[in-house]
C-alpha cells in the first residue's frame, strides 16, 4: 500500500473519531437507527471520499493514457474507448439498491417520526372531538365559530368582521356595491361553483351601475333589465339556483364552505386556503358563526 493511501486512510480515520467525539458531546442517541444510519453514511463518505481522491491522485502521477482512441477529437482533441471504471459502475448499481431499501424499508416508512406522531395524535383527536360535537345545538356551533373566528379570521376581518375599514370584507353586510362592481369588471374565478367561473365584463357602464346597486340591496324591487343576464346562473331571486352558482341574496353555508376551500382575493391581499384545516363539525361552527354577523344588521 503506497504512502498516499495510506495518508488518505489517516485522515478518513481523523474525520470519524472527530465526528464520534462531537456525537457524543451532543448526547445524539446512536441506538436511533435513522442515528446509526447517518453515522454510518458519515463513516462511508468519509473512507469513500479520501480513498477515491488518493488513489486517482496517485493514478495522475505515476499511469499513462492507454486504449484505443475514438474517431471524433475537438480541436485535436481525442478520447479513449475506455471502460467505465468499475469503481463508478458498482458505486452507482450500490446508490441504486440503496434507494429501494430506503424506500421500501428505511426511513421513514418504517421508524419513528415526530410529525408521524403529531398526524396519529391529531387524526385521533378529531374523531373524538367530531363524535363529541356530531349533534351539537345551534348555539354550541356559533360559540365553537365565534373561537375560530378570532383566532383563524378576526386578523384580516376584524374582532366583530367590519373588514378593518375596508382592508378585507366586511362580514357584517352581506356585499357591497363596490364588491360588486369589483367582481363585474373583473370576473370571479375562485369559486369552483358547477356553473364555472364568472367572466369578466357581463354588464358595462349604467348597467352594472344598476346591478350591483340591486345586489347590493337585497335585491329588493324591480330588477333593472341588466339583472337578466345575471339570473341566467345566479337564478332570478339570486339564491344560486341551488347551489350551482354563488347565492346573492345571503351568505350562506355553500358560500362559506367554497371560499374557506379556495380562497379569495382580497383588498389587502388573497385570502388562502383553509382547506383540511378545520373538521366538518369546525366548518359548520364557522358557518353558523358568520351567519350571525350579518344577520345581526
Amino acid at each position: 500500500m503506497n504512502a498516499m493511501i495510506v495518508k488518505a486512510l489517516v485522515m478518513a480515520g481523523v474525520l470519524i473519531v472527530a465526528t464520534f467525539v462531537v456525537i457524543k458531546q451532543m448526547h445524539i442517541d446512536l441506538s436511533d437507527p435513522i442515528n446509526m444510519i447517518t453515522f454510518i453514511g458519515a463513516i462511508a463518505i468519509a473512507v469513500l471520499t479520501f480513498g477515491v481522491s488518493a488513489k486517482y491522485m496517485q493514478q495522475m502521477k505515476s499511469d499513462s493514457a492507454t486504449g484505443e482512441l475514438a474517431e471524433d477529437n475537438w480541436d485535436g482533441i481525442g478520447e479513449y474507448k475506455n471502460e467505465l471504471p468499475s469503481g463508478w459502475a458498482w458505486s452507482y448499481v450500490g446508490t441504486l439498491i440503496w434507494a429501494i431499501w430506503y424506500f421500501l424499508m428505511g426511513y421513514p416508512l418504517n421508524a419513528y417520526s415526530q410529525i408521524g406522531e403529531w398526524n396519529k395524535e391529531t387524526k385521533t383527536y378529531n374523531t373524538k372531538f367530531e363524535k363529541k360535537w356530531k349533534d351539537a345545538t345551534k348555539e354550541d356551533l356559533v360559540n365553537m365559530g365565534e373561537s375560530i373566528f378570532l383566532v383563524q379570521c378576526a386578523p384580516c376581518h376584524g374582532n366583530s368582521g367590519d373588514g378593518l375599514d375596508g382592508k378585507a370584507h366586511d362580514l357584517t353586510h352581506r356585499i357591497s356595491k363596490a364588491q360588486v362592481l369589483h367582481v363585474i369588471k373583473n370576473g370571479s374565478h375562485y369559486f369552483k361553483y358547477p356553473m364555472g367561473a364568472m367572466p369578466a365584463g357581463l354588464a358595462q357602464g349604467k348597467d352594472a351601475e344598476d346591478v350591483a346597486a340591486y345586489v347590493a340591496g337585497g335585491l329588493k324591487g324591480k330588477a333593472p333589465t341588466a339583472w337578466a343576464t345575471c339570473a341566467g346562473c345566479h337564478g332570478q331571486d339570486g339564491k344560486g339556483n341551488n347551489g350551482q352558482a354563488p347565492n346573492l341574496a345571503q351568505i350562506d353555508d355553500t358560500l362559506i364552505a367554497q371560499v374557506l376551500t379556495h380562497g379569495k382575493q382580497g383588498s389587502i391581499g388573497r385570502m388562502p386556503s383553509f382547506a383540511n384545516r378545520f373538521t366538518e363539525v369546525q366548518d359548520k361552527a364557522l358557518a353558523e358563526y358568520i351567519k350571525t354577523l350579518s344577520s345581526a344588521k
